[in-house]
């Protein structure tokens, strides 16, 4: 598995920029976070890759950095969501603010991806929201992140007997400079106001 190159960009093409390594030019499908990174041709670049396999074809993807590459991993594992579609996801934000959308349940800020709907969004949701927290190897976010005080916080108001959908609903509009404790008052505030 090609998991990082390093090289000079020769061009950037519409399905990515072509980069040589070791005198042969490589065409890298990049998000456009990861393109707006880039240096012009001529420049050195150093990506985080995975190399995806198929029958009729062999595609490299590149990233920024390992965590959007953890998440673009994360984001074809769930069901129907092949590697063009992670990498529109992993478009709309960096990594941190994806994780964060996926924990909080912000369907709507995925499906400003291109060919992204609302049940592909939501699938995603459901699907990645428990297991973005314990991905390691690059991992999305740090301990003590925004993304990680959000789900503790929602954890502690699903444990004082509010369905998960009231604690979401209640930390949709929270500040995200709030730690856990912050987060679960302003829940509960909101909560108290229905």
């Amino acid at each position: 598995m090609i998991r990082s190159i390093r090289g000079r960009v020769l061009a950037h093409e519409s399905d990515g920029p072509v980069i040589e390594v070791g005198g042969v030019g490589l065409l890298v499908r990049v998000s456009a976070t990861t393109a707006g990174a880039l240096p012009a041709a001529g420049g050195e670049a150093a990506l985080s890759t995975v190399l995806v396999v198929r029958e009729e074809s062999l595609d490299l993807y590149g990233f920024a950095n390992p965590a959007e590459r953890t998440l673009f991993e994360a984001f074809t594992s769930v069901s129907g969501v092949g590697p063009r579609l992670a990498l529109a996801l992993c478009g709309v934000g960096t990594a941190d603010e994806l994780h964060l959308a996926v924990a909080r349940g912000d369907s709507a800020r995925l499906q400003t991806a291109s060919g992204v709907g609302k049940r592909t969004a939501e699938r995603i949701v459901l699907e990645l929201r428990d297991r973005l927290g314990s991905l390691d190897g690059g991992a999305v976010t740090t301990p003590g992140s925004a993304a990680d005080a959000h789900i503790a916080a929602r954890d502690g108001l699903v444990a004082l007997g509010f369905r998960p959908e009231e604690a979401d609903a209640a930390l949709t509009d929270a500040p995200d400079a709030l730690d856990a404790e912050g987060l679960v008052r302003h829940g509960l505030a909101r909560l108290r106001r229905r």
